[in-house]
């Protein structure tokens, strides 16, 4: 995502700059402006130094998150001020992340900050997603009600993901294994036989042949295939680092068998539910969308939600779009199409993401039983190849001695 480099006013006055992420230059400025900034100029910094890089290690995990909202809910449903249940939780929670964050959300709070502007500065560590909510709480008098429809919304996509994950992670183990044997077999095994069979000479058979020229080829270049794992890591990152080459990926990956169907189910729900919540806090449709468009993860998908925004903009449905995009099902956009006439679009996605939940829920047993015997299958065909390239010849070298 693109990094624009600001300077503004906030509220009081006060000349402020910095650095924001955004898809454009005008939903940078939206950004801002929601957040009280008054930009006098903006421009967007180029560079691979200004990609955006997650280490991984600022972010709050999303247990340790879940267990947070709910606490700040109680809490905050018993009277307790909300700087002073904010101190609370940083004392309680076991995560050295969530502590650390929220000891500096308190001191930006007895500065006099919202929570919600106090949360968006702590570098990504809560989701877009929760900042925009709180906000929307903060402005409705509700943030203990929103703090609990947040917890509960975490834990229905966190259950979504570990299905989807739990899917994937059976045919990669089982990839990652047989690569695993396959090397151990090609530098230690294989040439141990080939220094034997040379000794007995005569005609090998091809399979063994081959197997035994891999056995060469990979002991004296194995460091090839090191380089080439890592020029496959360094270009999926810069691939997913462009929107255009990452739109084809996302593609691609909705396009697989079997898995295709699965994530698009999985984003579907995920991104029905995110709306649903958006829309029942009380957030403007268009800020919801925006919102979506930047935490869904999947350019497809993104990319016909942002024709849903023109579309609104310009006072038709925010369906139109959807009908006539193949990744989105008739019933996804039947349903919205009449969530908007009667006034219960928030209501309806929620009905959405509840079916399209269930449905990853099916499809990840589904695919389990399918791949299973396949996986197995596979990982016999190459193990039982090579040691098959191995065993023909042997017996031959033993009728030979007979």
């Amino acid at each position: 995502m693109p990094v624009f480099q600001y300077q503004g006013r906030n509220k009081t006055g006060k000349r402020k700059s910095g650095k924001v992420m955004a898809e454009n230059r005008k939903e940078a400025v939206l950004r801002l402006r929601e957040s009280g900034v008054s930009v006098i100029s903006i421009n967007e910094l180029n560079g691979i130094l200004y990609k955006e890089i997650s280490l991984g290690g600022k972010k709050v995990k999303n247990k340790d998150f879940i267990i947070y909202l709910r606490q700040f809910s109680t809490l905050l449903k018993a009277g307790v001020p909300i700087v002073e249940a904010t101190k609370i939780l940083a004392q309680q929670t076991s995560s050295k992340v969530l502590k650390k964050t929220l000891a500096a959300v308190v001191q930006n709070l007895e500065e006099g900050k919202p929570y919600s502007d106090a949360a968006e500065e702590q570098n990504g560590a809560f989701p877009p997603l929760f900042t925009n909510m709180v906000r929307a709480g903060e402005a409705g008098g509700n943030l203990d009600e929103i703090l609990e429809r947040m917890a509960v919304y975490f834990e229905k996509q966190y259950r979504t993901r570990q299905k989807v994950k739990s899917a994937m992670m059976y045919p990669a183990t089982v990839g990652i294994i047989s690569i695993v044997i396959v090397i151990f077999l090609l530098s230690t095994v294989v040439p141990a036989f080939a220094g034997m069979f040379a000794t007995f000479g005569g005609e090998l058979p091809l399979i063994t042949r081959i197997v035994m020229s891999l056995g060469s080829f990979f002991g004296s270049y194995w460091w090839v295939f090191l380089l080439l794992a890592i020029a496959v890591y360094i270009g999926v990152y810069l691939l997913i680092s462009n929107r255009k080459t990452k739109y084809f990926l996302d593609y691609v990956l909705l396009k697989l068998p079997l898995f295709g169907s699965l994530l698009q189910k999985a984003q579907i729900a995920r991104m029905t539910r995110t709306l649903s919540s958006l829309f029942s806090s009380s957030v403007p449709i268009l800020q919801s969308i925006m919102i979506v468009e930047r935490i869904l993860g999947n350019e497809v998908l993104s990319k016909v939600l942002r024709e849903a925004r023109t579309s609104i903009e310009k006072g038709q449905s925010m369906a139109v779009p959807m009908e006539i995009h193949w990744a989105f099902p008739p019933m996804v956009t039947q349903m919205i199409a009449i969530g908007e006439k009667s006034g219960t679009l928030d209501s309806m996605l929620d009905r959405v993401a509840d079916f399209y939940e269930m449905e990853v829920d099916n499809s990840t047993d589904q695919i389990k039983s399918l791949i299973e015997p396949m996986m197995i299958v596979f990982l016999a065909f190459v193990v039982g190849g090579i040691v098959g390239a191995i065993a023909v010849p042997m017996f031959s070298i033993f009728e030979t001695i007979n």
